[in-house]
């Protein structure tokens, strides 16, 4: 029996729009497709793609921790690997960010000696730095998923930009099918944002477009505001870096010394 391998890939967003060609090689000629994406029409797609295409989103069951769910994935897409099959696991946006069964996935099957790769997708992220207009290599950027920011306080620099994931979710630990956002727990990063934050300050609520014909979701709203803002499970928070600090003169002018001496 010819050996499985595994390859994990990403979608993107908008459909088909943000696939590389290298992911959509690897759908295409997989002997096994499976995926996990956030609507029907990516699904829909990938069917078309390749005929041997099966969800993965009815691993979960109501009620119950996604990570539950995310162990019935990684087995059902290994099981398809130990049984010699060239194998494709498909998650949208970036199969490494906020998506474990991608992850566990890669780790488990290396760990039993199977040839595995994870290939690099456009990921949120990617799509909010475009759509806001932002660099984050100007001021720096710091990411966390919003309920760890709450349940760890970080000693974190607010002159750099900060990017919360999953705000509508936060304390969100069991699946439902009912996608209302968890207001009692965002309520409460506001009240840890406006420690941080003058409450006049402009921070944006993000959701990449999900299909070619929708614009992203943009919401610039005061920090102030934020506790009755718009908000669904799958939002992000961006806040803005406040004004940069001062030069280190020291370290100018020893940065000046070493470039004369090159």
């Amino acid at each position: 029996m010819a050996q499985g391998r595994l390859t994990v890939v990403g979608t993107g967003y908008n459909v088909a729009g943000q696939v590389t060609p290298e992911a959509l090689t690897c759908v295409q000629r997989a002997e096994r497709l499976f995926y996990l994406v956030s609507d029907p029409a990516t699904g829909a797609w990938l069917k078309s793609q390749n005929a041997s295409a099966e969800p993965l989103h009815h691993c979960y069951r109501e009620g119950e921790p996604g990570q539950a769910a995310c162990e019935r994935m990684v087995e059902r897409i290994l099981a398809a690997v130990r049984a010699g099959h060239e194998v494709c696991a498909a998650f949208y946006g970036h199969p490494a960010i906020c998506v474990p069964p991608g992850l566990e996935s890669l780790r488990r099957a290396r760990q039993e000696g199977f040839p595995a790769q994870m290939l690099p997708a456009i990921s949120f992220e990617d799509c909010l730095f475009a759509d806001l207009g932002v660099d984050p290599g100007t001021h720096g950027r710091i990411l966390c998923e919003a309920t760890d920011f709450l349940l760890r306080p970080r000693r974190f620099d607010p002159t750099a930009s900060l990017i919360l994931l999953q705000v509508g979710a936060i304390g969100l630990v069991h699946f439902r099918e009912d996608t209302t956002p968890n207001r009692a727990g965002f309520r409460l990063l506001a009240r840890a944002l406006r420690q941080q934050y003058p409450e006049s300050h402009q921070v944006a609520l993000y959701r990449a477009s999900q299909l070619p014909i929708l614009e992203p979701s943009i919401v610039w709203i005061p920090v102030s505001e934020l506790p009755e803002a718009p908000l669904s499970t799958n939002s992000t928070l961006y806040v803005p870096p406040l004004p940069r600090r001062p030069l280190d003169q020291e370290m100018l002018t020893r940065l000046r010394q070493a470039m004369s001496e090159v």
